[in-house]
C-alpha cells in the first residue's frame, strides 16, 4: 500500500465541525517542516477539502505516476534563516553602521532545515473548486482507501497527518479499517490530535471523539483548545468570543494531555488568504506572555488594502506569525508523547 514509506501516522480529529481542524493541520505541519521533519498531509475531508487552500497551491494537480499518484509539494527540504527569538520584536534609536546592522543581524538569525512538505487532497482533482461533491457512504469509503494506497509518499517520510472530517461517520470508519488491518501501519499510527473550541457546545460534541477514540483503540496524544480568545491588534485586548478553559477541562476528564489553547489572529488569516506576511502593531500581545509588533513593521493604509502576495514561501512568513513559537510548543509536546508510547 502506499504508506510503506511513512515512519509516523498522526489523524487530526474533532466531533464538531468549524472549530479548525485544518488551520490546526497546517500549523503543525509547518511547524513539523521547521523542525527539520518531511511531512505529508492527507486530506480526507472529502466534502469540504481545505488544505489545497491554507497552503495556498489551489491550482496545482495531481501527478499520475506508475503505481499511483505523486502529492502536491508544498516546499522542498532547504535552509531557511529565522529569527533566534520569534516572539519579541525589539527596536533601537542608536545609529548603526551598515556593516554593525549586517552583523547584527546574523546575530539574531539563525539556520534551520527546513523538512519536504507534500500533500493530497480530492481538493486537487475537482475540476472546480466551487464543485459540490455529492457522494453515498460507498464511494466515500472507496476514496479514502484509494488516498491510503496509491498515494506515493516520498520514502523515509517522518510524518503523515490525515485531516479528517468532523464527526465519527464513513470516512472514519473506512480510514481506521485499512490502517488497523495492516500490522506495519496499525504500528506507525500514533494516535491522534483532537480539536476543539472552548464553549459547551462543541465540548459536548468533541467528547463524542474521545470515545470514539477509546473504542477504537486509538491514542489521544492531546486535546487543542481552538479559538480561544481573541486579542485585538488596536488596544491588545482580549476578548474571550467562545468562552475559555472547556478544552482543558474535557482532557482533564478524559485523562488525556492537554496541548494548549490557541487564540485568533487575524495576522495568521491574512497570511493564508492573502500570502501577506504577518505584521503587528508595537506591543500586540497574540499569545499571553509574549509581546510581538515594532514601529518598523506598520504598514501604512494604502499598503494594507493590497492583495498582492508578498514575496517568499508560506513556511518562511509563517515564522513571523504570533503563533508559531505556540505551535512550537505543541509539537514538542506531540513528538515526546508519540516518542513515549502507548
Amino acid at each position: 500500500m502506499g504508506l510503506e514509506n511513512v515512519q509516523n501516522i498522526v489523524l487530526v480529529l474533532s466531533g464538531k465541525g468549524g472549530v479548525g481542524k485544518s488551520s490546526i493541520t497546517t500549523q503543525l505541519a509547518l511547524t513539523l517542516s521547521l523542525r527539520g521533519h518531511s511531512v505529508g498531509v492527507l486530506d480526507i475531508d472529502l466534502t469540504g477539502p481545505s488544505i489545497p487552500r491554507f497552503f495556498g497551491i489551489e491550482n496545482a494537480k495531481v501527478t499520475q505516476a506508475p503505481g499511483g499518484m505523486v502529492p502536491v509539494t508544498v516546499h522542498p527540504a532547504h535552509t531557511l534563516a529565522v529569527p533566534r527569538n520569534t516572539t519579541t520584536t525589539t527596536t533601537t534609536t542608536t545609529e548603526k553602521t551598515e556593516d554593525e546592522e549586517a552583523e547584527t543581524k546574523q546575530e539574531q538569525e539563525q539556520e534551520r532545515h527546513v523538512g519536504a512538505l507534500g500533500c493530497m487532497s480530492l481538493g486537487f482533482i475537482l475540476s472546480a473548486r466551487t464543485d459540490a461533491v455529492i457522494w453515498r457512504g460507498p464511494k466515500k469509503t472507496a476514496m479514502v482507501r484509494q488516498f491510503l494506497s496509491s498515494v506515493l509518499w516520498p520514502p523515509g517520510l517522518d510524518y503523515l497527518l490525515i485531516d479528517t472530517p468532523p464527526g465519527t461517520s464513513d470516512e472514519h470508519i473506512s480510514l481506521l479499517e485499512t490502517l488497523l488491518k495492516d500490522a506495519v501501519t496499525s504500528a506507525r499510527l500514533r494516535g491522534a490530535v483532537v480539536v476543539t473550541t472552548p464553549q459547551a457546545v462543541a465540548v459536548s460534541d468533541v467528547k463524542k471523539e474521545l470515545n470514539f477514540c477509546r473504542k477504537t483503540g486509538v491514542r489521544v496524544l492531546g486535546v487543542v483548545e481552538n479559538m480561544a480568545g481573541f486579542v485585538c491588534p488596536n488596544c491588545s485586548e482580549c476578548t474571550h468570543v467562545f468562552s475559555k478553559g472547556g478544552g482543558q477541562v474535557m482532557a482533564a476528564e478524559f485523562g488525556v494531555p492537554f496541548l494548549g489553547s490557541v487564540p485568533i489572529d487575524p495576522a495568521f488569516v491574512l497570511l493564508i488568504e492573502e500570502g501577506r506576511r504577518p505584521v503587528y502593531p508595537k506591543g500586540t500581545v497574540v499569545v499571553e506572555g509574549t509581546e510581538v509588533g515594532g514601529e518598523a513593521e506598520t504598514k501604512d493604509d494604502d499598503e494594507a488594502q493590497t492583495t498582492t502576495r508578498d514575496p517568499g514561501t508560506l513556511v518562511e512568513k509563517y515564522t513571523a506569525c504570533s503563533l508559531f513559537p505556540l505551535f512550537d510548543g505543541i509539537v514538542g509536546q506531540v513528538l515526546e508523547n508519540v516518542e513515549a508510547g502507548p
